[in-house]
């Protein structure tokens, strides 16, 4: 398989462009998406395709998730952007009542076939209300497929299996990984089965469960903790829905503990729901509880040095890690 070293700016935009290119019912439609202004995943898209593909909306974000529901209705595939993820909110409903339901309220008869890409700014110091990470809204509502991937490889194979998948997919970016390089496969229709966690890095003694940013503080904190004789197993989750509880259980049989690391709010965040899972499933097999490390549950600072201690470091995720090595279960009595 040929690759070429790109940034995962550089990954969605190939995804986007072959997408365009091998099926004449995808476009693009969100606010800034066309040149001149696009500066991410979108640019250089609008003049290659047309602009009755790569469509400049107005700023409104329920208009822009609704004009894509109408045209997945009518047989489109069509990939909307949210600029910022704090937005979404205004296009909830749009997402919840109409997307997530339709293949239900209808019987199977009609899908929603609709991407929504959206950016996370967790981590660049802009603010309470640009830099939220609320993907764990949507793991909540049956029927919505919920994605974020932390490599470029991932990026392109797993963008270009939502825009392909029959029902409402949410594609989280991080615009924190947006600059980082890594091998992608260059070949159009190169994708990831949405649903299937990636062990980026094996290990005996601990498993560290992240996506997204997170899952390379958690290589970080490995590399760390392997200067201490601690070998940490890495489990890239990649989607949140579907969730690969396979992947999860079997790795953190071997290594009998866990620690779940997000940027969403630790509070019922998504690692709340794969602690829950593997307290029923491991319980008596695991040898410490389930740690979590997520951020703070505060409004996000703008400060840049007080946004720093919101969110999951290498360093806190090592702390974890150390406090489940050190844990040693009770028996169980009878």
């Amino acid at each position: 398989m040929d690759e070429q070293e790109m940034t995962m700016r550089e990954a969605l935009n190939l995804a986007l462009d072959q997408a365009l290119q091998a099926d004449e019912r995808v476009f693009l439609l969100g606010e800034d998406i066309a040149d001149p202004g696009a500066s991410g995943p979108t640019a250089g898209l609008s003049t290659k395709y047309g602009h009755d593909r790569v469509l400049d909306t107005p700023i409104s974000e329920a208009a822009i998730v609704g004009a894509a529901i109408g045209a997945a209705i009518d047989g489109m595939l069509p990939v909307a952007e949210i600029m910022i993820m704090d937005f979404i909110g205004i296009a909830a409903d749009q997402m919840i009542n109409n997307a997530a339901k339709l293949r239900f309220m209808t019987a199977g008869r009609t899908t929603a076939p609709i991407t929504v890409r959206t950016q996370v700014y967790a981590g660049l110091a802009t603010g309470a209300t640009h830099s939220q990470s609320l993907e764990a809204w949507f793991m909540h509502i049956p029927g919505m497929k919920v994605i974020v991937p932390s490599t470029p490889r991932d990026g392109k194979g797993l963008l270009t299996a939502a825009i392909f998948d029959p029902d409402p997919c949410l594609f989280v970016e991080t615009i924190r990984l947006q600059g980082r390089k890594g091998p992608v496969p260059v070949e159009p229709g190169f994708s990831i089965p949405l649903g299937q966690a990636d062990i980026k890095r094996a290990g005996t003694d601990v498993t560290v469960i992240g996506y997204g940013r997170s899952v390379h503080d958690a290589l970080a904190a490995a590399d760390t903790l392997a200067t201490d004789g601690v070998s940490a197993e890495v489990v890239d989750l990649r989607t949140l829905v579907p969730l690969d509880v396979e992947t999860i259980l079997e790795s953190v049989r071997r290594t009998t503990r866990a620690v779940v690391v997000h940027d969403a709010v630790q509070f019922a965040g998504p690692g709340a729901e794969i602690a829950a899972i593997l307290q029923a499933e491991l319980f008596g097999e695991v040898s410490a509880p389930v740690e979590r490390v997520g951020a703070r549950f505060v409004p996000n600072p703008a400060a840049a040095a007080l946004e720093a201690q919101v969110y999951p470091s290498p360093e806190r995720i090592v702390a974890a890690a150390q406090r489940t090595l050190s844990t040693r279960r009770a028996k169980v009595r009878g």
